[in-house]
């Protein structure tokens, strides 16, 4: 058994806390004491040896990496030139992976989701590694959704209504990425919609065989080329490969077209805490006016249903007559903005301008 962990994502939907030198993957995020990608780590080896486990990231982030999870052995540390979305850095590790072992089974995860039972989690991945062992199929899980989230994808299960009591994987209907408000509130309603947690369990090969029958335009770039792989020319491989990569999710270019997708329900409590808005949720302690306050010192007053994050915790942050707000402080940028992912994408668009780039 192999683990992916997918660890290239630049974390922009968490500015100013992510940036571009240090995205959320490498932050504590959820005040834990680990950071994201640590704790993916060690989820792993309790699922795979240790030396079985890849990360792919990005070049400028291998130091972080390597601070990080110093354990990792430097060959299965995959470095992208690129930001290309999941379906190129899944296939540069699953053509690494062949070549070492034809007959492996995979686990892919990304490096930034919140796991609260990790023995359930590891008890999950386990049987459905059982189950691809023995069926064709790419499997991915699907928690049950208890909000109408428009942070999230959702998959489609086949059999009707109230599927979420069943246990066994089944095959998916249909994907449906990030829906707006109306319509997760139709999915969550239906009873037959999961989040999409973007975890997979595949046979390497599978996967493989699929991404170049449904996304030759990837999966040609590494067709052939396997003997680069692990060798010097790699790094000169990649690049190139990469140069001519489109951007793609392994959704939306594999999974939403083959018929051998299959959803396997879990319950083990899980969080993608991939914006504010998500940190805001994902927070238990709220006050008695849904106020979720992560700051050191804080006077809140005639506010309702906002998020106050102070990581610096030198200051008083005091805080009146905002509702459905988030308040980030930082200690060189402050963000006062509608707690809504879409509108913070919209308004923080601005710090791609020159002037900004040293807060990027």
């Amino acid at each position: 058994m192999k683990g992916i962990v997918l660890a290239g994502g630049s974390g922009t939907r968490f500015w100013p806390l992510s940036r571009t030198a240090k995205p959320k993957q490498f932050l504590d995020v959820a005040d834990t004491g680990k950071t994201f990608i640590r704790q993916t780590f060690e989820r792993f080896r309790n699922i795979v040896p240790q030396e079985n486990i890849i990360v792919v990231s990005a070049i400028k982030y291998k130091e972080l990496v390597m601070e990080q999870i110093p354990e990792l052995e430097e060959k299965n540390l995959l470095l992208e030139p690129y930001s290309r979305n999941t379906a190129p850095c899944i296939a540069y590790a699953t053509y690494t992976i062949l070549k070492r072992n034809p007959d492996a089974h995979v686990v892919v995860t990304p490096s930034d989701h919140f796991i609260s039972d990790e023995d359930l989690y590891t008890e999950t991945i386990l049987k459905a590694f059982d189950y691809v062992a023995e069926q064709d199929v790419l499997m991915t899980l699907g928690v049950v959704p208890t909000r109408p989230d428009t942070n999230y994808g959702y998959v489609q299960a086949c059999g009707g209504k109230k599927v979420y009591n069943c246990t066994e994987p089944m095959q998916v209907k249909t994907y449906t990425e990030k829906p707006d408000k109306e319509l997760a509130k139709v999915f969550l309603s239906a009873g037959e919609f999961f989040w999409n947690a973007g975890i997979f369990i595949w046979k390497a090969e599978t996967i493989k065989t699929k991404m170049e029958k449904h996304l030759p335009e990837v999966a040609g770039l590494f067709k052939g080329w396997e003997s680069a792989l692990g060798t010097a020319v790699e790094p000169e491989f990649i690049a190139r490969a990469y140069s001519d990569c489109i951007n793609i999710s392994i959704d939306y270019g594999v999974m939403e077209k083959t018929s051998r997708a299959w959803v396997y329900p879990v319950t083990f409590g899980w969080q993608d805490i991939g914006s504010w808005e998500s940190l805001y949720n994902f927070i238990p302690d709220k006050d008695s006016n849904g106020n979720a306050v992560t700051a050191e010192k804080a006077l809140i007053d005639d506010t309702r249903n906002t998020l106050v994050v102070s990581p610096a915790g030198k200051k008083l942050v005091a805080v009146k007559g905002l509702e459905d707000y988030m308040v980030i402080d930082t200690d060189d940028a402050l963000v006062i903005c509608p707690k809504d992912d879409k509108k913070f994408k919209e308004f923080i668009s601005g710090i791609a301008m020159p002037e900004y780039e040293k807060y990027r």
